[in-house]
């Protein structure tokens, strides 16, 4: 090769590293937070305290603590440091008729918490692995502070169920939602059928009369891997983050991030291409990296994404992440980091 088309490909090289470089330090990036204390954390629900209040994180429960009750989690600084205050019920208050709905019920999973009118509702999932027969129950409190004297969960009872051989969707995994006139939603969903959404009521927290669930999302085919729907309003746009792919498996897990969005709290949401998200459209904003494997069960709040990961220094054990998102100029989350960014370009 003559000595100056060595030097031209050279040059043209370095232009594009450089030219990438610089797209990488422009392009706006997620910031995560360093986060120290008990972050041993599953399916985290996360609330941003205002100004100067404790931040809280409810998450799967562990049958070892409080009968699989919902686990909390407060911080003081801000969400940097955590620690563990206790579960939603004890073995006196847990909630009888979960065991005699959803029959092998042992931990209650991927709880979301929403304020209304200074009442705080905390809904879970009952159910077991793999199957669909679950429901989804609804306890209320009108306080997250577990040292204010007025602190008490008290049980509502069955918001929604699915029965296996009867419904083809899977009642979990709920995140609740207001539209533009304040009505509160409930989208839900695992496999299946995929995500789905009901229209509930104030100041009961339960279905609307007649109301019956819609999809909003799905992937193309069986397994219809998608779950943990969370939908967070924005600049006159609904974002409904979803988790796609395979938790639960430690570092085997396939977890990953993705979201479409809405004018519409009722849809159709659909990715950045137009593609609706009840054709698998979803964007995916986030997935492994480096020691971060399988990165999902995620909740918004504030502009903070919660979520989830399994951490392969240390042998797969789940932990809590928090970031801030960034928002590109066209409306739409970004949810990795630069360096990330910088990784994923590399690899195009």
């Amino acid at each position: 090769m003559p000595r100056s088309l060595r030097l031209l490909l050279l040059m043209i090289a370095v232009a594009v590293t450089a030219a990438t470089a610089t797209a990488c330090a422009a392009a706006p990036a997620a910031t995560e937070l360093e986060l120290e204390g008990d972050i041993t954390v599953h399916d985290p629900a996360l609330v941003v305290g205002a100004e100067g209040e404790p931040w809280y994180v409810f998450s799967t429960g562990d049958v070892r603590e409080g009968l699989g009750a919902p686990q909390i989690r407060r911080s003081t600084d801000e969400g940097l440091t955590w620690e563990y205050v206790g579960t939603v019920w004890d073995a006196g208050s847990r909630p009888e008729w979960a065991y005699e709905a959803v029959p092998g019920v042992q931990n209650f999973w991927a709880p979301d918490v929403y304020e209304h009118d200074g009442t705080y509702y905390l809904y879970y999932s009952a159910s077991t692995f793999g199957k669909n027969t679950s429901a989804i129950g609804l306890t209320t409190n009108t306080t997250l502070d577990p040292d204010d004297p007025a602190y008490e969960w008290v049980d509502q009872g069955l918001v929604w169920r699915s029965t296996a051989g009867e419904d083809d969707y899977n009642a979990i995994d709920p995140g609740i939602v207001a539209d533009q006139d304040g009505t509160p939603w409930m989208a839900f969903g695992s496999f299946w059928g995929g995500i789905q959404l009901i229209q509930l009521e104030w100041p009961s927290g339960m279905p609307a009369p007649g109301a019956e669930p819609v999809t909003i999302a799905s992937r193309i085919g069986p397994p219809n891997a998608i779950e943990a729907p969370f939908i967070y309003p924005r600049d006159g746009w609904f974002y409904l983050f979803v988790s796609e792919e395979s938790c639960c498996k430690g570092t085997d897990s396939t977890y990953r991030i993705a979201v479409g969005r809405s004018r519409d709290v009722t849809g159709p949401y659909v990715g950045p291409d137009g593609t609706e998200l009840t054709m698998d459209g979803a964007h995916l904003i986030l997935e492994a990296h480096g020691d971060m494997v399988g990165p999902g069960g995620q909740s918004v709040s504030a502009g903070r994404l919660g979520f989830h990961f399994y951490d392969a220094a240390q042998g797969g054990l789940m932990q809590l992440a928090i970031r801030e998102l960034a928002w590109t100029d066209d409306g739409w989350p970004v949810a990795r980091t630069a360096d990330e960014l910088e990784a994923a370009t590399e690899k195009q």
